[in-house]
Parts: structure tokens; sequence; C-alpha cells
């Protein structure tokens, strides 16, 4: 039996009848659970909560979204501006979380779900449409099966590109083969709009997982035998262009130790970069600290208390997003105009004479309240 084969038998009947193996205690809010089925929320499996991270207005895409438990927990919170985007591959799931769709738009007061049937692998192909494809069309060759696929993927793919706000998952990302992670990854950052988010919970271990547990289809689809180590899990996304990765949330206690291997929950957050040029404005930032210096997925450095120079791009980044406390950040009074392509190497300083008279930001006390 393969990955998906295995996955797909167990999670069907864990759809039928809860199965409490498969997730890890989880503190949801509890408001928000009041408004969903009971089935949903007894039928739901996963290791952390990344709903947290939903803001209202969001485009938000579940990755193995199953009985859609944390797609009705994120619709609560992006409101009537917002929606939430399901995709599984798993019938019984998929039926489970449509069954309550026009039960939740009622409590909702609009319908602002929907599930989609694909791999979150290949978030472009739209596999019920390859079902009806199938159907219409018995007894062809392969190839024109593939070239079918090609041209739906092409012009009508079932998550378009740069569509998303946010990309989350709860205990997934784990149950993809190995060989499809990378691919996986590229499609979540193609699907996200430039500034777009990730709050992914998963499984990750503290040390390599052997073959002889990677080959236990029980392990796999129980979110153990896949789990990701705990470095590969971060680096997976920064070799796909990710920026700001990080563990948001960290369990301090394993799920579970197999063969004295700890499996943990965690919390993987990330941000797309802006699709933008680099160009020098005469903007500088300040690294407050507390480190001696930090270097960020692009390569800059930054030695603490330094004035240094960086393209508008980064400017913005660093003092608008996720890092945006860690940072002092210096707008030139007149900007350079017209701007140069950035060319000025990792750890260029910008001498306090170019910087006279700029527009601060961030530059708050430690309590939170300005200066």
């Amino acid at each position: 039996m393969n990955v998906e084969q295995s996955v797909r038998q167990r999670y069907s009947a864990a759809a039928q009848t809860a199965e409490a193996e498969l997730c890890c205690p989880i503190d949801y809010d509890p408001a928000r659970l009041k408004l969903l089925p009971p089935e949903i929320v007894e039928k739901d499996y996963g290791c952390g909560d990344p709903s947290r991270y939903v803001r209202e207005g969001d485009t938000v895409l579940d990755l193995g979204s199953g009985g859609g438990k944390v797609c009705y927990l994120a619709a609560q919170i992006v409101g009537s501006q917002g929606r939430v985007i399901g995709v599984d591959m798993n019938n019984d799931m998929l039926a489970l979380a449509r069954k309550y769709q026009g039960e939740m738009a009622r409590k909702l007061g609009s319908d602002r779900v929907r599930f989609l049937k694909g791999y979150i692998q290949d978030l472009a192909l739209d596999l019920e449409a390859t079902e009806a494809w199938l159907r219409e069309n018995p007894g062809q060759e392969a190839a024109s099966l593939s070239a079918f696929q090609a041209d739906q993927k092409s012009e009508r793919p079932l998550i378009l590109n740069a569509s998303v706000d946010l990309v989350i998952s709860n205990c997934v990302l784990n149950l993809v083969n190995e060989a499809d992670r990378a691919q996986m990854i590229r499609e979540i950052f193609r699907v996200l709009k430039p500034g777009g988010r990730v709050a992914i919970s998963d499984i990750v271990s503290d040390e390599p997982v052997p073959a002889t547990l990677k080959q236990n289809p029980e392990l796999w689809s129980g979110c153990i035998s896949g789990a990701f180590g705990e470095r590969a899990f971060l680096q997976a996304f920064v070799d796909a262009g990710f920026l700001a990765v990080g563990y948001d949330k960290w369990s301090a206690a394993p799920w579970r130790v197999v063969e004295g291997i700890e499996f943990r929950s965690v919390t993987l957050t990330a941000v797309k970069g802006e699709a933008a040029p680099c160009l020098d404005y005469g903007h500088a930032v300040i690294y407050r600290g507390p480190f001696a210096s930090v270097s960020d997925d692009e390569g800059h450095v930054f030695p603490r208390g330094e004035r240094m120079a960086v393209c508008e791009r980064t400017f913005k980044f660093l003092t608008e997003g996720p890092l945006k406390n860690d940072f002092i950040g210096i707008a030139p009074a007149v900007p350079r105009d017209p701007p140069a392509t950035w060319c000025l190497p990792s750890g260029t300083r910008r001498p306090a004479a170019e910087t006279k008279g700029g527009l601060y930001t961030a530059a708050c006390c430690g309590s939170g309240s300005c200066c």
C-alpha cells in the first residue's frame, strides 16, 4: 500500500467514526466552536489552531481541510468580505464538510466557504473536473487524459495564481509523499498574493525518522512517519522563497515518542515577499537588538544599532511586516529621483549625513507608547 492509499483509507474511516489517535489536544475558541455542528467537531483531526492567524477580509486557503472545522472557524473571522476555501482529496471528508454548508451559511449570514477536491501538492489540478472527464470519455488513452489535465491546469486552475491572503493547514503536510513536498511548498508560494502569509500547524521530529518507520503505513497516516525534521521544515519554506520563516508555536511536551524520537506539534509562519524591484531611494534601518547582529533570508546583515542601507522593498518589509517591532526605519527626507537600481553589497552602512531630517518609523518605547 502506498502513502496516498494509506492516508485515504484511514481518513475515510475517520470521517465515519471519530479516531482519537489522529489528533493532539487543542484549545480552540469556545465561542466560535459553539456555532459548529457537533459531528464536525467530533471528527476533526489536527495538532494546532491555524485559525488564530486569520484576519477580517482575508481569502483563506485551508490545505487538507478534512471535515471543515478550521474552515468554518476561519469563516467566522473573515467576515462577509472574506472567503474560505478548503482543499482535500478525500471524498468522505469532503462529503462531511459539504453536508453542513447550507446550515453554516445561514448561521454566518452568507455563503463564504467552499470545498474543492484536489491534491495539496498540485493546487492547479481539479480532481472533480478530471473525474467528470473520465466519465464522459471512457476508454481514452492516458495521453488524452494528460492533455486534458494540462489544459485544465493552465486555463482553469483549481486555485489561481496570487489569489490567497493566508494559507493554513492543520497536521496535513506530513501526510504527503516526501518526493512531492518541494512541489507542494512551491504551490503554496504560487497561490499566495505578494505579502501573503502562511500558518502551518504540523508535526516535527527531533531526529531523522528511520526507513523502518517510514515504511509503516499506520504510523505514516498517523502523522508520525512522515514528520518533517525540526530544521528541515523551516528550510523547505526558505528554499521556496518565503521570508520571515519561523516557529510561532512550539509544544514543550512531545505528542508521541516512538523509538526514542520525539514528535511534537509546531506552527510555522512565513510571508511571501512583494514582487517589486529593488530600488535605492536612500532608506535605512536600525536593528534594535538584543542580539549582536541578525541576518535575513535574502542575505542582508544587520548589526545592532547600525544604520544599514536597504532598498525600498526591504525597508517596507522590515518596518511594516512581521519584523516591524525589531527595526527602526529611516525614510529619506528627499528620496533619490530617479532611484538607483540596488547594487550595494550586504552590510553597507548608510552614513548619518544621508539620513538627517529623515522620517523615523517604529520609534516606540518598550512599553509600546511612542517616545
